[in-house]
């Protein structure tokens, strides 16, 4: 993380992500790299402290999960509280499920 924006970057992807149930499908490289840019976009805001926009929302609803966990490492996991996270994608309208596991985190039980 070369810049306080990678690691926003990286920390948005984190904080909508954690809680989105593995999709099925082979997608490429290329359109996971095009998901995780899609939803920074659409999600940057929270990072701020701002509530996830409805655009945000609806990117964390598609987003596929294996495309977002692979980055997420014990030091990024150092920076989330969990539990905040969890209170946005519940108001996103998903359920986080227990026992979750993405990267290094896993939800609680």
């Amino acid at each position: 993380m070369r810049t306080s924006s990678g690691v926003a970057t990286l920390v948005v992807l984190v904080l909508l992500v954690v809680g989105v149930w593995p999709a099925k499908g082979d997608l490429s490289p290329s359109q996971c790299e095009q998901e995780k840019r899609l939803l920074v976009n659409a999600c940057r805001a929270v990072v701020f402290g701002q509530k996830p926009s409805p655009n945000c929302c609806e990117r964390v609803r598609v987003t596929h999960a294996e495309c977002v966990c692979p980055s997420v490492t014990p030091k990024l996991a150092a920076l989330i509280n969990v539990q905040r996270t969890i209170s946005q994608i519940q108001g996103c309208g998903r359920t986080v499920p227990r026992n979750f596991k993405c990267g290094s985190i896993t939800t609680p039980p």
